[in-house]
């Protein structure tokens, strides 16, 4: 089965990784995503805005891949601030619903200690079924 790299126009170069690889079957599997925007610089270093452009960045990824957001079947969120999540819930549903509306997929979390860029507070990675 063949693999497809997918990476959205005028996004800075992924080096060492892909933001998303897209397989034949239409299975989309997106890399981590951070709060950085194309050019690979945070847009915020706070907790909601970093998540809001880290779902931008998967929803890009999606759409490159020719996809749409009700095509996001699984969502696993790393998350360094549990209590942060918990505190902002109405801020975190808000944001969530401004770029994926009422789509809901399969979702994990999980609380880390640290992620590798130090200015990352939230990390997802993400899979959808792109139909063809």
């Amino acid at each position: 089965m063949g693999l497809t790299q997918i990476h959205p126009e005028g996004w800075a170069p992924a080096l060492g990784y892909a933001n998303g690889m897209l397989a034949e079957d239409g299975t989309l599997h997106v890399g981590g995503q951070i709060g950085w925007d194309e050019n690979k610089e945070f847009v915020s270093d706070d907790f909601i805005g970093q998540m809001e452009q880290v779902l931008r960045n998967i929803v890009a990824i999606v759409e490159a891949a020719g996809g749409e957001v009700t095509d996001i079947a699984r969502l696993t969120w790393f998350v360094k601030d549990k209590q942060e999540y918990l505190a902002r819930q109405r801020e975190v549903g808000q944001a969530y619903r401004n770029v994926m509306g009422r789509h809901f997929p399969a979702m994990s979390m999980l609380v880390i200690k640290e992620l590798i860029e130090d200015r990352a507070l939230i990390e997802i990675e993400a899979t959808a079924h792109i139909s063809k």
